[in-house]
């Protein structure tokens, strides 16, 4: 198989962890015959500094043009502290999604037995966790119009969604549940929100096409309650983009740290591939961020855009195994886990793909 991917490694530990992700998948190919071709382009913080535009012509050229692209991380405290600031880096990100068709996150949250200790939720209500969410991506309030007053003491966010905007997303969900155990949770807000209600009512008309899906609804608040109360009771988990933005950050605790969780963004083309944490740049250049959601964002990318389902499995497999073994980033470790079996980005990457 011949194919190109473009890398665009972002800002902060983006950098540090895409590299692996790209090793991944040179190994995959290199292993099973195929043919891989990397170009590499910037987005965010860094190509503001270099462009002046967080999403250059030039990028998203390549992104039009690619077969699948693997992605880092974006953001910089220099933004944090200076919400005021016209140009930013996540509107690189907000534009390539919309530019690209991006209107499905996928967010597998399934948590390998080894770290069953590394979260903070008990492990009897843990274990056997395998939860697949979809995000609704490009709408809501993320993409609604806002507006500031001239004395700028109000805003507003429009929160706005169309019936063929849920109808997609909520397609892609239901062929999912069909299969895994048949199971699809949508989470809305209709008792309070209006765009929720519309959310709803499509969903409940094409569960009559999906009459061999069990089809439950629940509110937000009530979700996020259940997720860590008993996350074994949920399969495919269907949401909006903003509730779907915190509930997995929240299940990210299922699976031990953000740096396990991988997610694909996927449209009716090209497919984006990436880690849910973000910079951190707090710990950049320390070799201490985790490399393993970029591997396993690689392993997606295997499997959704390029059908390679063996190949991706064999990813899956190397990362279970150097957990089996016992190697822990700092951030998947805990009081148990010995000092020598602690290692950094570099060397919980080279674990990996020696295993693959």
């Amino acid at each position: 198989m011949n194919k190109n991917i473009l890398v665009i490694p972002g800002d902060g530990i983006g950098q540090e962890v895409t590299t692996w992700g790209q090793k991944a998948l040179a190994k995959i190919a290199d292993k099973y015959h195929h043919n891989f071709t990397f170009d590499i382009a910037l987005m965010g913080h860094e190509a503001i500094e270099a462009t002046g535009n967080p999403l250059p012509d030039e990028t998203l050229a390549k992104a039009k043009a690619t077969d699948a692209i693997l992605f880092g991380a974006i953001g910089h405290i220099k933004y944090d502290n200076d919400p005021s600031a016209k140009v930013r880096p996540e509107q690189g990100l907000l534009k390539i999604r919309k530019e690209l068709g991006l209107y499905a996150n996928l967010r597998p949250i399934k948590l390998f037995d080894e770290l069953l200790e590394a979260s903070s939720i008990k492990p009897e209500i843990l274990k056997g966790s395998d939860i697949l969410f979809f995000r609704e991506l490009t709408g809501d309030v993320y993409f609604g119009e806002k507006k500031r007053s001239e004395d700028r003491k109000t805003a507003s966010d429009l929160m706005i969604y169309s019936t063929y905007e849920v109808e997609r997303i909520a397609e892609k969900a239901f062929l999912a549940a069909r299969t895994r155990r048949k199971k699809l949770c949508s989470v809305d807000k209709a008792n309070v929100l209006e765009s929720s209600r519309l959310w709803r009512e499509v969903v409940q008309e094409m569960a009559k096409k999906y009459t061999d899906i069990e089809v439950e609804h629940m509110f937000i608040d009530n979700a996020a309650m259940q997720l860590i109360k008993d996350p074994k009771r949920f399969d495919v988990v269907l949401t909006a983009n903003l509730f779907g933005d915190i509930l997995t950050d929240e299940a990210s605790q299922i699976a031990g740290s953000m740096g396990m969780l991988a997610s694909a963004s996927i449209g009716d083309k090209v497919g984006f591939y990436e880690p849910i944490h973000g910079s951190a740049h707090d710990i950049v250049g320390k070799n201490l961020a985790n490399p393993l959601a970029s591997i396993l964002s690689a392993s997606l990318l295997l499997d959704i855009s390029f059908g390679l389902k063996t190949e991706a499995d064999n990813l899956i497999a190397a990362v279970e195994q150097v957990l089996k073994q016992g190697f822990r980033t700092k951030d998947i470790a805990n009081a148990k886990t010995e000092a020598s079996m602690i290692l950094g980005t570099k060397e919980m990457g080279q674990k990996v793909i020696d295993l693959i």
